[in-house]
């Protein structure tokens, strides 16, 4: 394993070297910024939808990221305080966001043992990306944890942009606060600096639920005539009450605010991502990208166990830190000519992670080290002849798992190898039809081995207690059309998914609050999503983003529906603009879906309607949001608890943000 990451490395050094070769300072050059990236183009047979920097900016008011692309098809998402900051969730097409692959420019954002994506760690984020990528199903091939369901790409800030500084205020809701500085230099003497300073602060809307955050983001970069560098540095600190038990509908009844945790749990991280990157121009037909990178996390929280049983809280309470070390290396070499391309990669990285248990009064109860390390390599190739491109994409992913703690465990390893092949047509110049089938597989993730448990137990011959250990595979189908004129854009797709071994939530959670996992024998998810947009005249816009989902599990002769997978979900949006004012409209619907296995149980349907008005004055801008319009009272995740008592997360009534921000 580690000397394959020492050939990644020499070929990322290889590519530092042919950089300096390469290097001209006697010209200046348009040299456009290039990012390392996987995403997908308008010729690329997958299923993807780009958010561009422009909706970013106008609806970007420091929400977690999960409320940004939940307007999106086929994503549901709830928070754990029940407002807009603080811990948020979301599922693409019903699957939880530890399937999901996450990364800014390629570098893997998921932690590798848990392989969850912890945005509320890095504080109002997307006010820094100019552009996010969502490829569902498995689109092509990532660094990092599987894109099982799909991947979320965020791209970093645009150092090309004219030159700008922004001062923004933010205030709303729950006593909810943002305050940012933002400096772009744009690129002179083929230098550009960008920096952002953030904080935010909420209550939250259910009891003892606050959020209190900072971030800072830097990017740098030189370009010069065959090559570009850039670094990256984001870092973020954030302090929460935490929120994350649901709460019985009784106690609900009596106050929507109450929070099923208690007073004491709390929570404090910081996490900092480093990513140097470089770009050069080979040839005339070659490029190679490569890039360098580096996370660290550190922080702890409370867990009241007297809490969870449903008994009153005493000074009993157990504390759960972590610190953890990810490095990691990519690099990518592209060969285009003649309507052929092929592109072939290499992504290495070292994780380790340790856990401290301890509790109160009793003092540290373990300590412990996972370890993680992974290796892959894939070639993608695309052959454009005409009207007609053939693509084909396949990975090979090597992962292993090594455990330092008073169980002994042997090393666990992984192997896969993940092909993808695709065709698209151009019907016209305006319409598009493509074709792909993949396969794909993911290991389990460290809670899935140890059911729950953070530290792992041995059975009653002595032996490591595992539980889910074998890994899961999907066969992911996508048949989908793209048309765009001057008027409308549509985008319309069929997804065929079928699961071999599927690891699905359960509901339940474990002894450290973490949520429980099962295996299942089959299960398969289909459905069709759409994204339409339809300028009806100069002012007048139409968007809607919508998804039917049809999804089933069959165990020991039983058939049920997966939990937390609404069948229909519509996204309608109408706006008007005018010069520089605009007001938007949203209206969403999300349909029942189940909470348990035996499908007795389910949240309600509902229907939200939101409002966004903005407005540019020189170099004023103005925006308000105002959310749940109706005063919906609704719950958007549950579960049935061990006791089999019902357990909901309530999302907040009507409440209002409104910001301003100063540029120059």
């Amino acid at each position: 394993m580690r000397r394959l990451l020492l050939s990644a490395l020499i070929l990322f050094c290889g590519g530092l070297t042919i950089a300096q070769e390469n290097l001209s300072l006697d010209t200046i050059t348009n040299l456009n910024e290039v990012v390392v990236t996987y995403q997908a183009n308008k010729q690329t047979p997958v299923t993807f939808l780009n958010i561009a920097s422009r909706e970013i900016d106008l609806k970007s008011v420091g929400q977690e990221p999960s409320f940004l692309i939940g307007e999106t098809p086929s994503m549901t998402n709830y928070s754990d305080s029940g407002s807009g900051q603080g811990y948020s969730y979301f599922r693409l097409r019903g699957i939880d966001q530890t399937r999901i692959n996450m990364t800014l420019d390629g570098v893997p954002i998921n932690e590798p043992e848990d392989q969850g994506a912890y945005f509320s760690n890095y504080p109002d984020i997307f006010n820094s990306v100019s552009k996010v990528q969502i490829q569902r199903g498995i689109g092509t091939s990532k660094n990092g944890v599987a894109s099982y369901a799909g991947s979320v790409e965020l791209f970093s800030p645009n150092l090309y942009e004219d030159s700008y500084t922004t001062v923004g205020l933010g205030y709303g809701s729950f006593n909810s606060f943002r305050g940012f500085i933002e400096y772009n230099s744009g690129v002179k003497n083929r230098k550009g600096l960008y920096a952002r300073l953030s904080q935010v602060y909420s209550e939250g809307y259910k009891h003892h639920s606050s959020n209190n955050g900072q971030s800072a983001f830097v990017s740098g970069g030189l370009f010069y005539d065959k090559s570009t560098w850039k670094i990256n540095i984001l870092a973020g600190h954030q302090q929460n009450e935490l929120s994350w038990l649901g709460v019985r509908d009784s106690l609900i009844a009596i106050d929507r605010q109450t929070n099923g945790n208690s007073e004491q749990e709390k929570d404090d991280f910081t996490q900092c991502l480093v990513q140097l990157q470089n770009f050069t121009q080979l040839g005339k037909h070659s490029t190679l990208r490569s890039s360098l990178y580096y996370t660290f996390l550190t922080g702890d929280y409370d867990f009241d166990f007297n809490n969870f049983l449903g008994l009153p809280s005493t000074n009993e309470l157990y504390n759960y830190a972590f610190q953890s070390n990810l490095f990691g290396v990519f690099s990518n070499y592209s060969f285009s000519k003649n309507g052929f391309k092929i592109t072939s990669g290499i992504h290495g990285n070292i994780y380790g992670r340790e856990h401290i248990g301890s509790e109160k009064t009793l003092g540290q109860l373990y300590e412990n080290t996972g370890y993680k390390n992974e290796i892959s390599f894939f070639t993608k190739l695309d052959y454009t002849f005409k009207k007609l491109n053939l693509f084909a994409d396949v990975q090979y992913r090597y992962t292993n798992f090594n455990y330092d703690g008073s169980v002994e465990l042997e090393q666990l390893e992984w192997q896969f190898l993940n092909p993808k092949v695709g065709i698209s047509i151009d019907i016209k110049p305006s319409f598009n039809v493509y074709f792909s089938l993949g396969r794909t597989g993911r290991e389990p993730t460290r809670n899935d081995l140890f059911g729950g448990n953070d530290d792992l137990l041995a059975n009653d011959l002595g032996l490591p207690a595992l539980f889910i250990q074998n890994p899961e595979y999907v066969l992911d189908v996508e048949l989908g059309t793209r048309f765009q004129n001057e008027k409308l854009s549509a985008d319309v797709n069929f997804y065929y998914m079928d699961f071999e071994n599927e690891i699905v939530l359960n509901g339940n959670f474990g002894p450290n609050g973490l949520a429980l996992t099962d295996n299942v024998e089959q299960s398969f998810r289909t459905g069709i999503e759409t994204t339409l947009r339809y300028q009806i005249n100069e002012n007048f816009t139409l968007i809607n983003n919508s998804s039917y989902n049809y999804s089933r599990i069959k165990e020991q002769q039983t058939t049920f529906a997966p939990i937390l997978s609404p069948k229909l979900i519509l996204n309608q949006e109408a706006a008007y603009q005018f010069n520089q004012f605009r007001i938007g409209l949203i209206g969403r619907f999300q349909d029942s879906s189940f909470i348990d296995f035996a499908n007795t149980t389910a949240l309600d349907n509902y229907f939200l309607l939101n409002a966004n008005l903005s407005y540019k004055l020189k170099k004023w801008q103005f925006v308000l949001f105002l959310n749940n319009l109706t005063n919906t009272k609704y719950f958007n995740n549950g579960y049935v608890d061990y006791d089999g008592s019902n357990k909901y997360f309530v999302q907040a009534p009507f409440n209002f943000y409104t910001s301003v921000n100063y540029t120059f």
